[in-house]
């Protein structure tokens, strides 16, 4: 398979920070980029040669994309089959639409790991009352997710007894779910698999990760946990992208569960938020890692050689944020989004020698910004 090469074209189906921060790492290579997203001033558009504002769900806009692009990839899952298909008949889209199809609908994704024996968390699929009843009953504890959409702890809903199900069904809009087994976590962790076009595979090493109402707050990487455990979350990542047969990247969202062991969580077929700071603990990033393997070139060397740790930055952080970089090996990520509540506006990255003191530096470089926080809104208050 002949390689895409410098001076070709990228296309990104949405144009939010994975594809900014993508498109960075593509034009310091050579190439140029084309984004498909319907906000004409989103986070890309920087960066992008040329923003195409249609619908994510318009496959006539994203037949247009293709048309001007050598090869296109994804910012976000939210993209209609039919958007997917109809850039693939014009160029090669990685992951191909048929591992994103897969991805986006929670119980097919839970089924295909399943069939092939890869372990996932106790769960069964919701479609109404009697179901959701009859889950809570099987399973005990849960939380329902709705099988399409939602993220950062959207579009779920805890359901700690048999006679909340049925609310929290109600509270998801009654739309078809899985119910998963709450779990004993012991810890949170991703690996990240790199394959290219010819088939060359590379691992980064895995992150842990905090989460809070549902949305990434901290990770470090590599992770502080036993070796033996980690090179087992490897193998596991390893061997669904290859069963995917994929090409581009493939985030694998696993849990430590204290009863059941290793358990795949969800996949994601692109950049990963866990991922951020590989390109401060590694030779390679996850940016460049995509480029590279979308575009059939050699992929980058994954060892590390210091620890990186991340801290999202959420809503108004933004405005404040710069005051983290007054504590040292902390540097500061916008993506250049609108504020909203819960929204991830940016990150800050701590680089040190031990997760330890990587996760201390965020710690303070967090109690700045908050500091900072406060006396703005005190200040705002008295005037």
């Amino acid at each position: 398979m002949n390689p895409v090469l410098p001076g070709a074209n990228i296309g990104f189906l949405g144009g939010g920070q994975l594809a900014r921060m993508t498109a960075f790492a593509a034009r310091a290579m050579g190439y140029g980029v084309v984004v498909l997203d319907p906000d004409a001033r989103c986070a890309a558009s920087a960066v992008a040669d040329d923003v195409i504002v249609a619908s994510l769900d318009d496959a006539v806009a994203a037949a247009r994309l293709a048309s001007r692009c050598d090869v296109v990839t994804y910012d976000i899952e939210r993209i209609g089959p039919d958007t997917a298909r109809a850039a693939a008949s014009l160029a090669p889209v990685r992951p191909s639409p048929a591992i994103l199809e897969m991805i986006q609908d929670r119980a097919r994704q839970k089924q295909w790991l399943q069939d092939r024996g890869f372990a996932v968390g106790p769960w069964l699929p919701v479609g109404d009352a009697a179901s959701a009843r009859a889950a809570a009953v099987a399973l005990g504890p849960m939380r329902l997710k709705r099988r399409t959409g939602g993220y950062d702890g959207r579009g779920q809903a805890g359901a700690p007894t048999s006679a909340s199900a049925v609310e929290a069904l109600a509270l998801l809009g009654s739309e078809p779910c899985v119910a998963e087994a709450e779990l004993d976590l012991e810890a949170e962790l991703s690996v990240l698999v790199a394959r290219s076009t010819r088939g060359e595979i590379a691992v980064h090493p895995a992150s842990r990760n905090w989460h809070q109402d549902g949305i990434l707050t901290r990770s470090v990487l590599p992770a502080p946990l036993p070796g033996a455990l980690l090179e087992q979350a490897r193998q596991l990542a390893v061997a669904i992208a290859t069963d995917l047969d994929l090409v581009g990247l493939l985030a694998v969202e696993l849990f430590l569960d204290g009863r059941h062991g290793l358990l795949v969580n969800e996949l994601a077929p692109r950049p990963h938020n866990t991922f951020h700071a590989a390109g401060a603990a590694c030779a390679e990033g996850q940016f460049e890692q995509l480029v590279r393997a979308i575009c059939g070139l050699p992929l980058g060397d994954t060892s590390a050689h210091a620890t990186a740790a991340l801290l999202n930055l959420l809503g108004d952080d933004a405005a404040t944020a710069h005051e983290a970089l007054a504590v040292p090996g902390v540097t500061l990520h916008l993506y250049g989004k609108v504020p909203r509540p819960r929204r991830k506006v940016g990150h800050l990255c701590a680089v040190a020698d031990t997760a330890e003191v990587a996760l201390e530096r965020l710690a303070r470089a967090r109690a700045l910004v908050n500091s900072f926080e406060r006396r703005r809104a005190a200040t705002a208050h008295a005037e």
